[in-house]
C-alpha cells in the first residue's frame, strides 16, 4: 500500500497564508498608546480653557489623527490596495466637500437676508404717529 503524498500546485496558496495577514501585535499597542496621547491632548484644549477657532481647530485635528490611524491600522486599511483604499475614502471625502459648499452658500444666504431686510430698513420705513 502506497501512500499518497500531495505536492501543492503552482498556484495552491502556501497554508500560512490561507488564514490571513499576521501583524505583529507591537504595533497595535503603540496606536492604542498614540490614540491615548491625542485624547489626552483633546482633552487638555478643554482643561486649559482655549477659546475660539484655535479650539476648534484643535479638537477637530486631533479628531480626524485619530479616525485616521484606527481606520489605517485596526480597520487594517495600511495594507490593502490602493483602490480599494480610493474606493472608501474619495465617497466621504467628496460628501464633506458638498456640505461644506452648501454651508458656504447658507452663510451667504443669511447674511444676503441680514443685509436687505435688516430692523434699520424697516424702521425707517415706519409711518409717523
Amino acid at each position: 500500500m502506497e501512500h499518497a503524498v500531495h505536492h501543492p500546485a503552482a498556484g495552491d496558496p502556501p497554508a500560512a497564508q490561507t488564514h490571513g495577514q499576521q501583524h505583529p501585535l507591537g504595533i497595535y499597542f503603540k496606536i492604542w498608546a498614540l490614540l491615548f496621547v491625542l485624547s489626552a491632548m483633546s482633552y487638555a484644549v478643554d482643561y486649559f480653557h482655549v477659546q475660539g477657532l484655535l479650539r476648534w481647530s484643535l479638537i477637530i485635528l486631533f479628531m480626524l489623527l485619530k479616525a485616521g490611524l484606527i481606520v489605517a491600522v485596526f480597520m487594517h486599511m495600511l495594507w490593502e490596495r490602493l483602490a480599494l483604499v480610493y474606493a472608501i475614502i474619495i465617497p466621504p471625502l467628496l460628501l464633506v466637500t458638498l456640505v461644506g459648499i452648501g454651508a458656504l452658500e447658507a452663510d451667504y444666504t443669511w447674511l444676503t437676508r441680514g443685509t436687505f431686510f435688516a430692523p434699520e430698513a424697516q424702521q425707517t420705513a415706519a409711518p409717523a404717529h
